[in-house]
């Protein structure tokens, strides 16, 4: 027994002397203590080397200090996406343009939390290839629907976009106190919407186009959103490339006081000298990006960057200066922190909250809110499944659900055809036909009580990164050079409707089509977006009237390539969006119908007027004077009556969506600051307020005034 207790006790010593000794607890773990003392702590203890790995997109583990290894690679413009090695399963919603159309900044906040509760699960399971910091939302302005990433923007409208990212910025980052559910990262900064040259062109225009559009989303997304990470993108702006703008520590950290983590795109450090031969080496590229304020390279940085020091173009204390900001976001996140103190680490590594009846329901509820009804001649929808025999299903994305390029990998997914037959049962006969082949969908036209012909675009173009088949269509790297629907797709609504006056159409698209002839043809058009799950299941909903369609347009649909300024051109007061387009448009900003009806009326703004620093509250009431629920989205313009200065046609300055039962009446409020009336004043360097009249109006679109009042706005 003796000996055994000492070869026991022995075995004991031996494994206590080979085990690596746990680190000592520092002040950079201690959540107790100030931020800004942790962040100090620890980059004192940080050698050199680590200090520049801090730099990297992943970020290796430090045994010594106790921390992890740490990726930012996690794209999730609508769900979780691409990931280290892949992708993941995820709850999938559509389309970041289909999350626009819902105007609504608090289910988009429903879905950005779904999103970041997803990526916690998977970062708590062994090796994992999630991150928390989550490529999203995309803050981009679609000014132009020639741009092959319209499909991954909220919109065209500076303030629709900067509202709805600052809701999916919200629900990513969580709603504790302290912690971080994930960190957000928008996408692109800045003035990115060209896809065609995109590596060495330059966007340019004014200081107003900078400040009082390009840079509006952006600034709400941080100062409203608190979003903790934004991208360059790989454009310049008048000459400079983003990746290196004096935007970034000009205006982002020192007006907006911005502290978190600055991206490079992909590509973007090695663009710098090889496309737009602004610096002379990767060396002088490196330094370049570190002065300018980069603290994440997703390029290959570590050499130059150690060149760049031996020729002190770049100092430790620079390098320092930059990793602050990542250190900062990931002390928020809790990375350094004990699980015990951390809300979020709780969330188990074995839930499967994307298979759950919650985010099923989430995703049919976005999906349907996303759809827009652009047309509905003699209420022929919704239909009535109880007066139909049979429908005939037709079209290329009749029996699909095609996901984007940065979508994951949905839990399941409900076709437009599955969805069409779970809604009307057994009892009707629904039959499919994917083309016009041999008259095929003409024929099953004839012989059917109702059409319902599902066409569009490919969201990948059905091919590899950077190519296209048809003109019309688009995605990263390539720009549209046709916005009408191909004449395959076309003639096979013309020859369907031809065959059955009772045909609807529904565009799933990822961008704007001048469908001319189909609105002049065909009596009910809808409109949604790609990728959702659901997508199936909630055009059904919405066909057949268990849900009322309420989905608004967030951009202008023009009828040809004529009424467009030159693609490159940036100055959006040279007739861009549907705040200086002059022209007729063939679906204006904002618009969408549904199958009630709303009366607006009281519209009551305060006595007096408004000055720049103060706040009033326009009132209107709304009622429901049709048959059936629904919702309405209310929206308000301003138009300055007599400005010394060019300003827009009109321009939204509030919304909101609400639901009504038939008769019913609610009273909206929009709140409207005396800082949204003012202008950019090149003289001053600053907004100013301009004192005048200002009309207020609202209604249903931005082409659907239903009352309008004046207001003075003074100093």
């Amino acid at each position: 027994m003796r000996l055994e207790r000492f070869r026991a006790r022995a075995a004991i010593l031996l494994a206590l002397a080979i085990a690596p000794a746990l680190p000592a607890a520092q002040p950079f773990q201690d959540p107790k203590l100030p931020l800004e003392q942790r962040v100090d702590n620890l980059i004192s203890l940080l050698t050199l080397d680590e200090k520049i790995a801090m730099l990297a997109q992943n970020q290796p583990a430090i045994p010594r200090l106790g921390i992890r290894a740490f990726t930012n690679f996690t794209e999730g413009l609508h769900g979780l996406g691409w990931v280290r090695g892949g992708s993941v399963t995820a709850t999938t919603f559509p389309q970041s343009v289909g999350l626009g159309e819902t105007w609504d900044s608090e289910i988009l906040r429903q879905a950005g939390a779904v999103e970041g509760y997803e990526a916690r699960v998977y970062s708590k399971k062994p090796n994992p290839r999630v991150g928390l910091v989550v490529r999203a939302p995309n803050t981009d302005l679609a000014r132009d629907p020639r741009w092959g990433r319209s499909e991954e923007s909220y919109g065209e409208d500076p303030y629709l976009v900067g509202k709805l990212s600052v809701g999916y910025i919200r629900g990513l980052q969580g709603d504790d106190p302290k912690y971080l559910l994930t960190a957000a990262t928008m996408k692109h900064f800045l003035a990115n919407s060209n896809e065609d040259g995109r590596t060495s062109s330059s966007s340019d225009f004014d200081e107003r186009n900078l400040r009082e559009y390009y840079l509006v989303p952006f600034q709400m997304g941080i100062l409203e959103g608190h979003a903790q990470s934004f991208m360059a993108s790989y454009n310049a702006v008048n000459k400079i490339p983003d990746t290196v703008s004096p935007f970034l520590r000009d205006i982002v950290e020192k007006e907006w006081k911005f502290d978190g983590m600055v991206t490079t795109d992909a590509g973007s450090l090695p663009n710098l000298y090889r496309q737009f031969h602004y610096y002379p080496d990767a060396t002088a590229a490196v330094a370049g990006c570190i002065k300018a304020g980069i603290t994440v390279f997703l390029d290959q940085y570590t050499t130059p960057l150690k060149d760049a020091l031996e020729k002190k173009l770049v100092t430790e204390s620079d390098i320092e200066r930059n990793i602050r900001g990542n250190l900062r976001m990931r002390m928020r996140l809790g990375d350094f922190d004990p699980p015990e103190m951390v809300p979020y680490d709780k969330i188990a590594a074995t839930e499967e909250p994307w298979y759950g009846e919650k985010n099923q329901a989430l995703a049919r509820k976005v999906t349907q809110e996303s759809i827009v009804l652009l047309k509905d001649a003699d209420n022929l929808l919704p239909l009535d499944k109880s007066k139909l025999h049979s429908i005939a299903v037709i079209g290329p994305y009749g029996d699909n659900v095609l996901v984007d390029w940065y979508a994951g990998i949905p839990p399941y997914t409900v076709t437009p055809l599955e969805g069409i037959r779970n809604k009307v049962g057994p009892g009707v006969r629904v039959r499919y036909m994917p083309d016009n082949n041999n008259s095929g969908a003409s024929n099953l036209a004839a012989e059917s009580d109702v059409a319902i012909v599902f066409v569009g675009n490919h969201p990948t173009c059905n091919g590899p990164f950077g190519r296209c088949a048809l003109p019309s269509e688009g995605k990263e790297a390539i720009d549209r050079k046709a916005i009408d629907l191909d004449q395959t797709q076309l003639a096979l609504v013309q020859r369907v409707r031809a065959a059955n006056p009772r045909t609807i159409v529904v565009l799933i698209s990822s961008f704007p089509y001048a469908i001319n002839a189909i609105q002049s043809s065909v009596p009910a058009i809808l409109h949604m977006a790609h990728s959702s799950q659901e997508e199936g299941n909630a055009v059904a909903d919405v066909l057949f009237g268990d849900y009322n369609p309420a989905g608004r347009l967030v951009s202008t649909w023009v009828k040809a390539l004529s009424d467009l300024p030159d693609m490159m051109d940036y100055d959006i007061r040279k007739g861009r969006t549907y705040m200086y387009f002059k022209g007729q448009p063939l679906y204006p900003f904002g618009f969408g119908l549904s199958y009630t009806s709303f009366e607006y009326s009281n519209l009551r703004l305060p006595a007096g007027s408004v000055n720049g620093t103060g706040e009033v509250t326009v009132s209107v009431d709304i009622k429901n004077t049709g048959s059936r629920a629904g919702d309405e989205v209310v929206q308000m313009y301003v138009k300055h009556l007599d400005s010394a200065v060019e300003r827009p046609l009109k321009q939204l300055r509030g919304f909101e969506r609400i639901h009504l039962q038939p008769n019913e009446t609610r009273t909206v409020r929009l709140p409207l600051k005396g800082s949204d009336l003012t202008y950019w004043d090149t003289g001053t360097q600053s907004f100013v307020v301009e004192p005048g009249n200002v009309s207020i109006m609202v209604g249903a679109s931005s082409a659907d005034v239903r009352l309008e009042k004046t207001i003075a706005v003074t100093r």
